[in-house]
């Protein structure tokens, strides 16, 4: 390309761009403004009920995991909020990424063990892989406001 930017960080420029404009029309005031936190919430309670769900024998084991990655995405993303830089918040973000890597794993070992059914792990994959395109697409829009703030626009 002649502007010697590839076409993935042309789109990635245009897509900060598309959630930059899209946050500054709906004023958010808290972190629970956020689209990204209201859908991790429901990725929370639906994770939750699955580890209930589970065998006892998995009381301590797996369905306290799932719990705590589940709640570690939306405190992760409310934390980064909260934070004073750019950066920390983005570093949240990234934890919270990771969180969300991890339940997908867990889902994968219910349903490896029984404890699942496929189409009901789809779906909450699905949703983990939403609450993941979502969470990048804040990422980018938090670093798209640093590199402003840093440039002085």
């Amino acid at each position: 390309m002649e502007t010697g930017k590839s076409k993935t960080e042309g789109e990635s420029s245009n897509k900060a761009k598309i959630v930059s404009i899209a946050a500054a029309a709906k004023q958010v005031r808290d972190f629970k403004d956020l689209e990204v936190w209201q859908t991790a919430r429901e990725l929370r309670r639906e994770m939750y009920g699955v580890a209930k769900g589970l065998p006892d024998v998995e009381k301590f084991g797996l369905a306290s995991q799932i719990r705590r990655a589940a709640v570690s995405v939306t405190a992760n993303i409310a934390e980064g909020y909260g934070r004073f830089g750019y950066q920390e918040n983005a570093q949240m973000c990234r934890q919270a990424r990771g969180s969300l890597y991890e339940l997908r794993d867990h889902l994968t070992t219910c349903v490896d063990e029984g404890y699942l059914g496929i189409a009901d792990a789809k779906r909450l994959d699905a949703l983990v892989q939403s609450v993941t395109r979502m969470l990048n697409g804040y990422l980018r829009s938090t670093l798209a406001r640093k590199q402003q703030t840093e440039s002085g626009k």
